[in-house]
C-alpha cells in the first residue's frame, strides 16, 4: 500500500524505490517549467497575435496567480494529503493551458494563464513530500536534485519547443504542457505514496483571493499607470482596491486561528529568508523576461544593446538551464555540509556578479551566455537553499504551508519586477526606422533594477547568517 510507505522510517540512502520517487518528481518539475517558462520563447509572436505591448501580463499572469494558487493549496496539502493535492494541481495546470492554446483573444489568454498558474504549487509540493520520505542530510541533496533536475530535460527542450513553435505556432507550446501536466497527474497517483501526517483545520479560501486580488491591484497599477497615466482614474482604482485587499488580508490574518498564512508566529529567520527570496529570486526571473526582448533587437539598429543575429534566443535562455542543474544539486550538497544559510548567501553573491554582467551582455552574444548561465546558477542555489531554510524550521505537520510561503515570496518577487521592468521598458520607449523599440536608457535602468533588489538581498543574507550562525535552524521533526 502506498500509504503505509511514507509512515516507514524515512530514506537515509539511495535506493530503487527512492530514484523512481525523485525521477517522477522531476518530471513534475519539468511540466512547472513547461507552464511558466517555456512562453518566453515566444514572448514577441505572442505580443504580436494579440496586438499587445503588455509583455508582463503574457510572462507574469501565471507566477501572480501563483501567489494566490501556493498557500491555499500548500495549506490544502497539510490538511488533506500532499499526494492529493499535487494531482489536483496538475490537473488544473492543465486545463489552463488547454485555455490558452485555443485564446482567440487576449482576455482569454490570461484568464487560461490565472489555471496555468497552479503549477507553481507544484515545485513546494515536491519539496514538501522529499521532507516527508527523507532524512534530514539526504534530504538536503533531494531536494536539490528534484528543483533543479528538470533543467536537464528543459536544455534540449528549449531547441525543440523553439522549432515546433515556428513550424505550428506559439499554441503548440501549451499543448504540450497541457500533455505533460495529464500525463504527470497520473504517474504522481501511481508512484508517489500519501502522507499519513494530517494537520487539522480549514482551508482559508477567502484569505486566498485577499492575498492574490490584493496584488492583482497593486501591480495591474504598474502596469497601467506608464500608459493611461499614474494619477488617471482606473489606475488609481486598482492601487486603492489592492492595497484595501491587502491590509484585510493582513488584518484578518493576525485574528483568525485558522488563517492561510500565521503572520503573528514567522519568526525573524523565516522572515529573512523570505525577504531574501523575494529580491533575489524577482531580479532573476526579471532578466530571464529581459533575454527574448534584446534578443530581437540588432546591434546595427544603434540603440546600445541588442543580440539578435549573434545567436539564439533558444540557446540564451538553455544557458540557465544548464546553470540550474548544476546549482542545484551542489547548493543541496553544500547546505548538507555548511548549513542552508551560508548557501543561500553564496547564491546571492553569484547573482549579484551575474546581474552586473548583464550590462556587457545585453550587446556581447558570449558574455551574454556566459552571466545567463551564472545566472541560473544562482537560481537553482537560490532556491534549493530557500526550501532547505524554511523546511528546517518547520515542524512536520506545517511543511506544505511553509514550503508554499517560498513560492508566494518568489512568485511576488518575479511578479513585481517583471511588472517595474516592464512598465521602465515601455515609459522609455524610442522610434528607430519607422518602429517603437526598448531604448538603451530603458534596458540599462532595468538591468540598473535588478542589480539593486540582489544588493539589498546580500545585505539581508549577511543578517541571516549571523543570526543563524547565533541560534541555528532546529531540524524539523518530520524529518528526525
Amino acid at each position: 500500500m502506498h500509504e503505509s510507505r511514507i509512515g516507514a522510517a524515512p530514506h537515509t540512502r539511495w535506493n530503487g524505490r527512492l530514484v523512481g520517487l525523485v525521477a517522477v518528481l522531476v518530471l513534475v518539475n519539468f511540466m512547472v517549467d513547461t507552464a511558466i517558462t517555456a512562453p518566453l520563447l515566444v514572448l514577441p509572436e505572442m505580443l504580436d497575435y494579440f496586438g499587445t505591448d503588455q509583455a508582463a501580463w503574457l510572462n507574469a499572469s501565471a507566477m501572480l496567480a501563483g501567489v494566490m494558487w501556493a498557500p491555499l493549496l500548500g495549506k490544502s496539502a497539510d490538511v488533506h494529503g500532499k499526494r492529493k493535492v499535487l494531482v489536483l494541481t496538475l490537473l488544473i495546470s492543465c486545463a489552463g493551458a488547454l485555455v490558452c492554446a485555443v485564446a482567440p483573444t487576449i482576455w482569454v489568454f490570461i484568464p487560461g494563464r490565472l489555471l496555468q498558474g497552479a503549477a507553481v504549487a507544484a515545485m513546494f509540493l515536491t519539496v514538501a513530500i522529499v521532507r516527508d520520505v527523507c532524512a534530514p542530510r539526504i534530504a538536503m541533496v533531494v531536494v536539490g536534485i528534484v528543483t533543479s533536475g528538470s533543467a536537464v530535460l528543459n536544455i534540449a527542450s528549449r531547441f525543440l519547443t523553439e522549432k515546433l513553435a515556428a513550424e505550428f505556432g506559439f499554441q503548440i507550446l501549451f499543448l504540450v504542457s497541457a500533455v505533460v501536466a495529464v500525463t504527470m497527474a497520473i504517474c504522481v497517483r501511481k508512484v508517489i505514496p500519501e502522507s499519513l501526517i494530517r494537520t487539522p483545520g480549514r482551508i482559508d479560501v477567502r484569505g486566498a483571493l485577499l492575498l492574490g486580488g490584493g496584488l492583482a491591484g497593486v501591480l495591474s497599477y504598474v502596469s497601467l499607470g506608464s500608459e493611461f497615466g499614474w494619477l488617471a482614474f482606473g489606475p488609481l482604482v486598482l492601487l486603492v482596491g489592492g492595497i484595501t485587499a491587502f491590509a484585510r488580508w493582513f488584518l484578518v490574518s493576525s485574528r483568525k486561528p485558522d488563517s492561510l498564512i500565521d503572520v503573528r508566529n514567522l519568526g525573524a529567520p523565516l522572515v529573512l529568508t523570505l525577504l531574501v527570496l523575494v529580491l533575489s529570486t524577482g531580479s532573476y526571473q526579471s532578466m530571464l523576461q529581459l533575454v527574448p526582448l534584446i534578443g530581437d533587437i540588432s546591434a546595427d539598429q544603434r540603440l546600445g544593446y541588442g543580440l539578435a543575429g549573434q545567436g539564439t534566443v533558444a540557446l540564451l535562455l538553455a544557458a540557465p538551464g544548464i546553470g540550474v542543474m548544476i546549482g542545484g544539486p551542489v547548493a543541496g550538497a553544500l547546505a548538507a555540509r555548511i548549513g542552508p544559510a551560508s548557501t543561500l548567501a553564496g547564491g546571492v553573491a553569484l547573482g549579484t556578479v551575474g546581474t552586473i554582467g548583464m550590462f556587457l551582455g545585453v550587446s556581447q552574444f558570449p558574455a551574454a551566455l556566459f552571466f545567463a548561465f551564472l545566472l541560473g546558477f544562482t537560481v537553482g542555489a537560490l532556491g534549493t537553499s530557500g526550501f532547505n531554510m524554511a523546511g528546517s524550521l518547520a515542524p512536520a505537520d506545517r511543511q506544505g504551508i511553509v514550503s508554499s510561503l517560498v513560492m508566494v515570496v518568489i512568485a511576488i518577487g518575479s511578479v513585481v519586477l517583471n511588472f517595474v521592468g516592464a512598465a521602465v521598458l515601455k515609459s522609455t520607449t524610442v522610434v528607430a526606422n519607422g518602429e517603437t523599440v526598448n531604448s538603451g536608457t530603458g534596458v540599462f535602468t532595468y538591468i540598473t533594477i535588478a542589480t539593486t533588489a540582489f544588493a539589498i538581498a546580500a545585505v539581508l543574507v549577511v543578517l541571516l547568517v549571523r543570526k543563524s550562525r547565533v541560534s541555528p535552524p532546529t531540524p524539523s521533526p518530520a524529518s528526525l
